[in-house]
């Protein structure tokens, strides 16, 4: 038997809905407990106070993730394997990068982008 760090991550979606433009929201929480079905009761109550206090929708879903390693610096938190016929780039495009997202940082088809837009200027 695999021992894992007693700590488990969940990931909850929200949706906000202002003037009919749908923000969907992903947070991923954590919580001291070897146990699945506590984490998820856990963050599930937590997404419910969270949803109300800031008045968006908690769409019912708890993914958990159990972690191996204790977090800190570079610890996986969480992780989800999904099959699909999509290649790698229609994956990203699809799941991850729509280019409607709310992020910090630049993706790296917007690097790709910037860098011919400057190549051919």
């Amino acid at each position: 038997m695999i021992e894992n760090s007693g700590w488990v991550s969940v990931r909850c979606p929200f949706l906000n809905e202002v003037d009919g433009e749908k923000n969907y929201e992903e947070r991923i929480t954590l919580w001291r407990t070897h146990d699945l079905d506590l984490a998820i009761a856990r963050a599930e109550a937590e997404a419910e106070e969270y949803a109300e206090a800031i008045d968006v929708e908690y769409l019912g879903l708890a993914q958990a993730y159990l972690l191996y390693d204790a977090p800190g610096e570079g610890a996986e938190i969480f992780s989800l394997i999904r099959s699909s016929d999509l290649s790698p780039a229609s994956y990203i495009n699809t799941h991850f990068d729509t280019g409607a997202e709310r992020q910090q940082h630049r993706s790296a088809r917007q690097l790709r982008v910037a860098q011919l837009v400057s190549n051919s200027a």
